[in-house]
C-alpha cells in the first residue's frame, strides 16, 4: 500500500535544470496549492547556482545527497534519458516516489527494472506523457473508446521537425546512443506513445532507420510500419531534418465509418473530423484546436494534476511505469527491426 499525504503540500525535488525542466517550474507554480519545490539537482554547478536564485531552494550536484539531505516525497527526473534508470532506482530505494520525463529509459531491461525497483520499494512511478491531456487528443481518444469508427484500417503518424546541428552540440550526451536515442527515442517517443494508446496492442513492427544531415549516432530520420492485433495497418514517418522548421506532427485514421485527421506542427489542429454517425460533441471538435509555438504541447500542468491526485490517495495514475513500458517497448522492437532488417513481433518477453 502505497502512503498517501492528506495534511500539508507534497515536497518535490527536480533533478536537472534544463530546456524540459521549465515545463515542471511552471507545472509546480501552478499548483502551488498542492505541491512545493524545496530541492533542485543539477551537475552544472552554473546552471544549478543561477535556478538556487531564481527559486531559492538548495542545490545538490549528487541526486543521492539532494534524497538524503531533504525529506521529499517526489523526484522529478529532467535528466538526459539514459540516466533515468538508475536515478529512479536511486530514489525508490531511499522511499521517494518518482517521476521520469520521456522516454523512461533507452534500454527495455532498464525500464523493467525501474518497475520493479519501485515495485518493491512500495513507491510510485510516473512516466510523463503530457501530450495525452491535449485537447484535441482527447477527443480523438474518446471517438476510438466510442468505436465511431468502426473497424480501423490504416493509421499513418507524421513527426516533421527540425533539429539543428547546434541543438546536439550544445551538450555531450545528445544524439548519442547511451544517454540520449535518436529521433524516435527522444523527440518522437509521445508520437509512438500514440500507437498504443490510441490504436492498441501491436503485433509486428519493421523499421529503417539512417542518419542523413546531422553529425551524431543515433538516427535522424526513419520509417516504421505497423501491424496491430487489430489487424490495422500502419506507418510512422519522423525526421528531424526539415527545412527551414518544424513543419508538421499529426495522426490520420482511416475507419471503416470514420476519418480523423490531427495535424499542426503539434498534433494541435483537427483537420478533419468526419464520422458516418453524428455525436453531440461534434460541433465544438474546432473548439479543442489551439495554437502553439511548442512542440511540448500544453499538457504539464494537467499531468501534475493527475500526479497531486494520486498521491492525495483521490485517483489512480493515468500514466505509470507500466504505461510507459508499453510505448518503450514498441521503441524497442523497431530500433532492433532497424538493426537486424527483419521484422519484430510483440511482446518482446513472454
Amino acid at each position: 500500500m502505497k502512503k498517501t499525504i492528506h495534511d500539508r503540500k507534497i515536497r518535490i525535488g527536480v533533478v536537472g535544470c534544463g530546456r524540459i525542466a521549465k515545463s515542471h517550474f511552471s507545472s509546480i507554480e501552478a499548483h502551488s496549492e498542492n505541491i512545493e519545490l524545496v530541492a533542485l539537482c543539477d551537475s552544472n554547478g552554473v546552471t544549478l547556482k543561477a535556478h538556487q536564485e531564481q527559486y531559492q531552494v538548495p542545490g545538490y550536484r549528487s541526486l543521492e545527497e539532494m534524497l538524503t539531505s531533504e525529506q521529499l516525497d517526489l523526484v522529478s527526473l529532467c535528466t538526459p534519458s539514459g540516466l533515468h534508470p538508475e536515478q529512479a532506482v536511486v530514489a525508490a530505494r531511499l522511499g521517494v516516489n518518482v517521476m521520469t520525463e520521456k522516454p523512461m529509459a533507452t534500454r527495455w531491461q532498464d525500464g523493467m527494472r525501474m518497475v520493479r525497483a519501485c515495485d518493491e520499494a512500495g513507491v510510485h512511478l510516473f512516466v510523463v506523457k503530457q501530450n495525452r491531456r491535449n485537447s484535441t487528443l482527447q477527443l480523438l481518444k474518446r471517438a476510438v473508446e466510442e468505436k465511431r469508427f468502426g473497424k480501423i484500417y490504416m493509421v499513418t503518424i507524421n513527426v516533421f521537425w527540425t533539429r539543428p546541428q547546434e541543438y546536439y552540440d550544445s551538450a555531450k550526451w545528445r544524439g548519442t546512443w547511451e544517454l540520449d536515442g535518436g529521433a524516435f527515442m527522444n523527440q518522437a517517443s509521445h508520437y509512438v506513445d500514440l500507437i498504443d494508446w490510441l490504436i492498441g496492442p501491436v503485433d509486428a513492427v519493421h523499421a529503417m532507420m539512417a542518419t542523413l544531415g546531422r553529425d551524431i549516432q543515433v538516427e535522424d530520420s526513419g520509417v516504421i510500419n505497423i501491424r496491430w492485433r487489430s489487424g490495422a495497418l500502419g506507418s510512422m514517418n519522423v525526421t528531424m531534418l526539415a527545412y527551414p522548421k518544424n513543419l508538421e506532427g499529426s495522426i490520420t485514421i482511416l475507419g471503416e465509418k470514420g476519418t480523423v485527421r490531427v495535424g499542426g506542427v503539434a498534433v494541435n489542429d483537427i483537420q478533419i473530423w468526419d464520422f458516418a454517425e453524428g455525436r453531440d460533441y461534434d460541433e465544438k471538435v474546432m473548439d479543442a484546436n489551439y495554437q502553439t509555438t511548442s512542440v511540448y504541447g500544453l499538457g504539464h500542468p494537467l499531468y501534475y494534476k493527475n500526479v497531486v491526485d494520486v498521491m492525495r490517495g483521490e485517483a489512480e495514475p493515468e500514466t505509470d511505469g507500466r504505461e510507459g513500458l508499453r510505448s518503450l517497448e514498441v521503441l524497442i522492437a523497431a530500433y532492433l527491426s532497424a538493426r537486424d532488417g527483419r521484422t519484430v513481433s510483440l511482446p518482446l518477453e513472454y
